[in-house]
């Protein structure tokens, strides 16, 4: 494995540049791309102790002032409880071991002691060597429950509301939506619904146990029936012309029985299915450490999102990667009576290699990180982390971040003035920066740089930015 070059401890982890000057025009734009490292740590072995755990090898380490991580050689399990949860295969292999997780990083809290005594889960990581799936073994549905307390919305980005804007065009031209009824699963606050059907005069009826009335503003004309509940048959008779579902198929622990009732919920319509899931993928060749959270109790690459909707009774038409490759997207259609559906889809040999170094590679680049930070704080530089989403949640967390990050920066008003679960790091808005400036911005996602460079100039604010480019 590639053993990186070092520049201040910085190119091991991505890149940094300053807010203004030297990194930006007077208009707030990037100069030129900043140079990109591989995010890859270089792995030691000889930095880590083999040990025996339930009879599968594995390696444990210690992060100071953090969880102790376990990772195992990626071997079959000797005796799986039970199959995927995509394709009921046996040939599991232990993958990584992350214990003391919130459960959820989409919650956040008013009372800051309450926040450092959120309900924490353990994430036991497990591939799938048939169809590729990733899911979480000690995932336990009984923990989470959506409601209007869950926070996710990522629509107060710009950058997200353009690439919004642009799917939701896309999906109306390539399904004909005009005049047609269209159906969201897991809608949230409503927003690319309201994109949809404003887009196409299209009626549009979501479903979401956490939607809270009167959040989305309705276009002039618009037909918008919220129901503040998960999609089930029970609802099978509202028709629709598309059944759309955005980052929700990861949030369920058994995705094939879901994708089946889906089915039977169509019937003999011919609905057409879009959903869009987190890219495993790109999770583990960029080594995205920070997407494992507990809610994602199942990771999705091309072929297990393939397989789940084909063992299902669909004819899957298009799988695409988009924003930036971080996300799949699958358009499909019920297969008809007695139509042959397409081959059983199969891991590529690569994805197991990707999965093995990623699972070797997270603890050094945790430790990477968490030196960083210590040296940021000898320094006594001020340091905040701009996005309060689950990339944020889990990066605190991780590192058991404590004063070396002075709090977190969200666009999102709804999280303003509350807390992280788990650390109690409070969430602040963007404006505040003028008045309480940072020296250091860290950014978990390279697609949000320009944006955050951009709101940091127009502040005044002259802060460097750290960029973790694995996204």
């Amino acid at each position: 494995m590639l053993t990186l070059p070092t520049c201040g401890g910085v190119a091991l982890l991505g890149f940094r540049i300053p807010a203004i000057h030297a990194g930006m025009t007077d208009g707030g734009e990037l100069r030129s791309n900043p140079r990109r490292v591989d995010p890859r740590p270089a792995y030691d072995q000889s930095a880590s102790r083999p040990e025996i755990e339930n009879g599968r090898p594995a390696s444990r380490f210690v992060i100071p002032n953090g969880p102790s991580v376990t990772v195992r050689t990626l071997t079959t399990s000797p005796e799986p409880t039970s199959g995927c949860p995509v394709c009921g295969s046996r040939e599991l292999h232990d993958c990584l071991r992350i214990p003391r997780v919130p459960v959820y990083c989409n919650v956040l809290y008013d009372d800051r002691q309450a926040a450092l005594h959120a309900a924490t889960g353990e994430i036991d990581l497990v591939f799938c060597g048939a169809c590729g799936h990733l899911f979480n073994a000690a995932f336990d549905p009984q923990r989470v429950e959506y409601s209007g307390d869950y926070e996710n919305s990522l629509h107060y980005s710009t950058r997200f509301q353009d690439y919004a804007t642009a799917l939701a065009e896309q999906l109306v031209e390539r399904h004909q939506l005009r005049g047609k009824t269209i159906i969201e699963i897991a809608c949230g606050q409503g927003d690319f619904l309201k994109l949809l059907c404003s887009l196409g005069g299209n009626r549009g009826i979501g479903f979401d146990p956490g939607h809270v009335p009167g959040r989305s503003r309705l276009e002039s004309g618009a037909e918008l029936t919220f129901v503040p509940d998960y999609y089930s048959e029970a609802h099978a008779q509202e028709q629709a012309d598309l059944i759309c579902c955005r980052h929700a198929l990861e949030h369920i622990p058994r995705p094939a029985e879901f994708v089946r009732m889906l089915r039977r919920s169509i019937g003999d319509r011919p609905t057409a299915i879009f959903f869009e899931v987190p890219n495993a993928h790109f999770t583990l060749s960029q080594l995205g450490i920070w997407d494992l959270i507990y809610e994602h109790c199942g990771y999705f690459c091309d072929a297990s999102l393939r397989e789940v909707f084909r063992r299902g009774g669909f004819q899957v038409d298009r799988i695409a990667t988009e924003f930036g490759d971080q996300f799949l997207t699958l358009d499909g259609r019920p297969a008809g009576a007695g139509e042959p559906l397409a081959e059983p889809t199969t891991a590529p040999a690569e994805l197991a290699e990707d999965v093995a170094r990623f699972a070797r590679a997270y603890a050094e680049k945790v430790e990477r990180w968490r030196s960083l930070l210590h040296d940021l704080a000898g320094r006594r530089r001020r340091v905040v982390l701009w996005g309060a989403g689950s990339k944020g949640v889990s990066f605190v967390n991780t590192l058991q971040a404590g004063e070396a990050i002075d709090g977190l920066i969200d666009l999102n008003p709804h999280k303003h003035g509350r807390y992280i679960p788990g650390t109690g790091h409070q969430v602040h808005p963007p404006a505040s920066l003028a008045a309480n400036r940072p020296d250091v911005v860290i950014v978990m996602n390279p697609l949000y740089a320009d944006e955050i460079g951009r709101d940091l100039h127009a502040l005044g604010v002259d802060a460097e930015i750290i960029v973790d480019e694995t996204g």
